[in-house]
């Protein structure tokens, strides 16, 4: 019996693929703005132990991008630098699919769409 092995790509089917609801509100939360890990926690109410293995995992299956703000910007700001989270076409993708699995989701948007800061 032959095996494909997992390479990390989430494959997507008619409906889109399968997420975890934590995972999908992860994207809700992504999806509102290009935000950090920190507001991912704001805006969700996970705690970081769920949030952080969960955004590796997400980035790793291509869901979402991730990018260094520059160091001035952060030495600016007397802190260290954040890393900025975006979803890419799959997570786009994958998000729309998941609001259709958990209708609940585009209430988290709403409801931080204005709480959550421009970056």
């Amino acid at each position: 019996m032959h095996v494909e092995p997992y390479i990390g790509i989430i494959p997507i089917m008619a409906d889109g693929p399968r997420l975890s609801h934590t995972s999908a509100m992860i994207l809700q939360a992504i999806g509102i703005g290009q935000i950090y890990g920190y507001t991912v926690m704001e805006v969700t109410g996970l705690a970081s132990g769920t949030v952080y293995p969960a955004l590796r995992r997400l980035e790793r299956d291509q869901l979402i991008r991730s990018s260094w703000e520059r160091q001035s910007v952060a030495d600016a700001a007397l802190r260290p630098p954040r890393r900025y989270y975006r979803l890419t076409r799959y997570g786009e993708a994958a998000l729309e699919a998941s609001r259709k699995r958990y209708p609940l989701l585009a209430k988290l948007a709403s409801k931080e769409k204005e709480e959550v800061p421009d970056v």
